[in-house]
């Protein structure tokens, strides 16, 4: 049992400091984004659009980089002609259906997607001064933090594991990996989910719901 101590009566509740951590790391981000895109000319959305292109097979619609960004369809609009006219994505016609445009990266655009996802590395050495089992403990509570959000709807959806119909959680004895991705068809432990993953499929809401009480009953 955990002792009280004058501390506990004196500061506020440890998750109201922690959303208050959280909130000076936030802080810290959009700084960084904003020094960041602003010297390579862009805009922090424009960046944004970049990275998330990086990662996404055949391109996006707009609508879908609207969604996932959590900004108006205008302003996607606005931001994916800019890119255009600096050559750094391009529309074309999506194979499934010719009435649907995606935005995809050019050539340039794909070495300026680079730099920008490289923009946070500055906090990856903030994270490093933890050490092994601290950065998976956090990780996984983090991924635990998204995903609730995003079941509240307070954030835009993302592809992580714990909506994926290939994920199994605690589909193993083995503490260290006891996940499972039928995708790939190995186990898996905390350290390796992803919050974006390309192979990733939603899985329907009653699984959803099943897999997240799985996950979240696990030590």
């Amino acid at each position: 049992m955990t002792k009280t101590s004058r501390f506990d009566l004196e500061n506020e509740p440890l998750p109201a400091r922690i959303a208050v951590g959280l909130n000076k790391v936030g802080l810290a981000l959009k700084f960084q984004g904003w020094q960041a895109a602003g010297q390579r000319g862009l805009s922090p959305l424009q960046g944004q659009i970049l990275s998330m292109l990086s990662t996404a097979r055949g391109g996006l619609k707009p609508t879908v980089l609207a969604e996932r960004l959590a900004v108006s369809a205008p302003t996607i609009s606005d931001s994916v002609k800019a890119l255009t006219t600096k050559g750094l994505v391009e529309r074309r016609a999506d194979e499934r259906d010719a009435r649907v445009s995606l935005v995809v990266l050019t050539t340039k655009g794909r070495a300026e997607a680079r730099a920008a996802a490289g923009w946070p590395d500055f906090l990856a050495g903030a994270v490093e001064a933890l050490d092994e089992a601290e950065q998976e403990a956090f990780w996984r509570g983090l991924v635990k933090m998204i995903a609730t959000l995003q079941r509240d709807e307070q954030i835009p959806v993302s592809r992580m594991c714990i909506t994926c119909t290939h994920f199994r959680p605690n589909a193993h004895r083995d503490a260290s990996m006891p996940h499972h991705c039928a995708f790939v068809d190995a186990p898996m432990g905390a350290r390796h989910l992803r919050l974006e993953c390309p192979e990733h499929e939603e899985a329907v809401v009653a699984a959803r719901n099943a897999t997240w009480k799985r996950f979240t009953s696990s030590p």
